[in-house]
């Protein structure tokens, strides 16, 4: 083998081993982050069950309780399973500062330092959206679901509802509410990326609408009075995108940040 040939595997090598060393780096940091958040809430699904499990469960229960309406059980483990399911929300929801800080130090090298403050705010705001959105979901469309659902129902028979079921309930209208209310973050982030432009959301406005409709009555229990609690915010926090999505400037490549 000449000495041009060797020169060119060697250099052949060590090209190869450059490229898979960041792909390997990246992996281990990604299997490293999905470790510390499995933790966390392993960490969280006990201190919950021990100590947060008992109130939580009279808070949830109080609203229905409150109308004389008895909680019971219908299987041997349901009580019990019930409390395992809300610890586990519970620890997630109690670990999740630690949870968002290990995305976010796994994130952060990626970003330019230009960008490192706005998400980190990015960050802040997607939390107080996602617990707004919960809130008003419990404090207005929950009730007024569970009136409406008690009254149509108190000439027909006695209510006696299943603990699981009712949990399971409870969390189909939380969760579909705190996670629709990221949809103005969503928005700028495919913005920002240059995914979504405020021109394309404003020409599909009528698909969106019905769109956002039809994942409503995906989302929440099978009657029109919930889905249509969740469509209108829904259709409301996507005008707000549109809104983000018109001051938001592309991000720029990283060969044209160099270049100017």
């Amino acid at each position: 083998m000449s000495k041009k040939t060797s020169a060119a595997v060697s250099q052949h090598d060590s090209d190869v081993k450059k490229n898979t060393q960041p792909l390997i780096t990246h992996l281990m940091a990604f299997r490293k982050l999905v470790i510390s958040i499995l933790i966390a809430i392993l960490i969280g699904f006990v201190v919950s069950f021990y100590f947060l499990c008992n109130p939580l469960m009279k808070f949830i229960t109080s609203p229905i309780e409150a109308r004389g309406v008895q909680i019971i059980y219908t299987a041997v483990s349901e009580a019990f399973t019930t409390q395992l399911k809300l610890s586990l929300m519970a620890g997630v929801v109690v670990m999740s500062p630690f949870i968002f800080y290990q995305i976010w130090s796994f994130v952060k090298p990626a970003l330019y330092e230009n960008e490192i403050r706005l998400f980190r705010l990015l960050f802040f705001i997607a939390l107080i959206l996602f617990l707004i959105g919960i809130v008003f979901c419990y404090c207005y469309v929950y009730e007024l679901a569970l009136n409406l659902f008690l009254i149509a129902g108190e000439d027909l028979a006695t209510p006696m509802l299943s603990i699981d079921k009712y949990v399971s309930f409870l969390v189909s209208f939380l969760l579909p509410f705190g996670v629709v209310f990221e949809l103005p973050v969503a928005i700028f982030i495919a913005a920002r990326m240059g995914v979504v432009s405020h021109k394309q959301l404003t020409s599909s406005r009528k698909f969106v609408f019905f769109g956002l409709f039809i994942l409503a009555a995906i989302l929440t229990p099978p009657d029109v009075i919930s889905q249509l609690m969740l469509g209108m915010p829904m259709y409301v926090l996507f005008e707000v995108g549109v809104l983000v999505a018109r001051v938001t400037k592309p991000r720029q490549p990283k060969t044209e940040i160099e270049e100017s």
